[in-house]
């Protein structure tokens, strides 16, 4: 139980006036230890927390104070979590989800938002935010022809500040480019990371899908034009090193897949692997569980733990523990391993979300592309 609820309630029926000073002495959710309060106020019926904890119930209702219009809802979660979540607020018949009223702080994703709650230990991390004195990079966009897909493909491409035609970068392609850009910070975090000399100054290629869940699982075409058509070009254009441990993928969900899948087919070509939330699904008896989507990821993730080979030299693995997928990243670890490549693998307590993919971002890139600050402790 809350203890500034608890206080509430102390005295029988909570009078408007003190439910006002409640609300304007404290903030939510209310954060206290490993207790998490959510509250909302206002004339419904009933008001449910729909969340996005796999492992726990996704709807849960919220208990009224006897006599008022606040509700609160009391969960337990650890020190170090993030949560995204809505609110469903029922008056008679009729639900709508919206945010949180009472907590200021969101999260952007392609469907909309969802409000945030941070628990202890999870303040947002300073080199996620713009800062006057980082030198900021340069967004170009390129148009790249495919005859794998008979069509030209747009491409936007960062080039760090102080890019010099005189000097050689590493090469890192991103799939979903413009969802990291918009919903995990992508520029300025690369700004800040290669202004303090964590990360090396690096071309990315943030390239985006039509059709992402065709695509991006083991797809034949989309290899072909990553390999050898979108990163030729791009040598041609500007100056690349044109070693493996130079040249990257990065991807989330069924971008991680479109990674892993790509660096299989053309073994030894890409050098680094950031992979993030990894839909990474597969079976070792019985039917596909997770829909016809999942299909081809499942072909694929079959026939690669029977026959691994070394598709690179160094993968960054991340994944929350409060994802579905979590028991699929653990588990492709330990193969990952035995193929001969370094593998450093994160958890966080923390969705399917950007903002989680955002946070690993700063361990996954020094890792694989260190700068020189981070090479000298190497």
């Amino acid at each position: 139980m809350s203890l500034a609820i608890d206080r509430l309630r102390a005295e029988g029926k909570p009078s408007e006036e003190k439910i006002h000073r409640f609300l304007e002495e404290h903030r939510f959710p209310l954060v206290e230890g490993n207790s998490v309060t959510f509250v909302f106020y206002g004339q419904v019926d009933a008001v449910l927390l729909q969340h996005f904890i796999y492992g726990l119930p996704t709807s849960q209702h919220f208990e009224r104070i006897k006599g008022t219009d606040l509700f609160y809802l009391v969960l337990e979660l650890p020190r170090e979590s993030n949560l995204q979540y809505k609110l469903n607020v029922i008056q008679g018949k009729e639900g709508r989800w919206v945010l949180d009223p009472l907590n200021p702080h969101r999260a952007l994703d392609p469907f909309g938002a969802n409000s945030v709650c941070r628990t202890e230990g999870t303040e947002r991390q300073e080199w996620t935010y713009p800062h006057q004195v980082t030198r900021a990079g340069d967004l170009v966009k390129v148009a790249v022809w495919s005859e794998a897909f008979g069509e030209h493909r747009d491409v936007l491409l960062y080039l760090p500040a102080r890019f010099r035609r005189t000097r050689r970068y590493p090469l890192l392609v991103v799939h979903d480019g413009s969802d990291y850009l918009r919903f995990s910070d992508l520029k300025t975090v690369l700004d800040n990371l290669i202004h303090r000399l964590e990360v090396a100054p690096m071309i990315v290629a943030l390239t985006n899908s039509h059709d992402r869940l065709r695509e991006y699982p083991n797809n034949e075409r989309h290899a072909r034009f990553l390999k050898e058509e979108l990163v030729p070009q791009l040598e041609r254009d500007y100056p690349l090193r044109a070693e493996p441990a130079y040249r990257g993928l990065m991807g989330a969900s069924f971008g991680g897949v479109a990674c892993l899948s790509t660096a299989w087919r053309y073994q030894g070509f890409f050098g680094r692997l950031l992979l993030q939330s990894g839909s990474f699904a597969f079976t070792d008896i019985g039917a596909n569980q997770r829909g016809p989507a999942f299909d081809p990821v499942v072909r694929f993730m079959n026939e690669f733990r029977q026959s691994p080979g070394k598709p690179s030299e160094r993968v960054f693995v991340s994944c929350g523990t409060y994802e579905s997928l979590i028991y699929e990243n653990r588990s492709i670890v330990p193969i990952l391993q035995k193929t001969g490549m370094e593998v450093k693998y994160v958890e966080a307590r923390d969705g399917h979300n950007w903002e989680n993919w955002r946070d690993r971002l700063r361990e996954g890139l020094s890792w694989l592309f260190p700068g020189p600050l981070w090479m000298v402790y190497e």
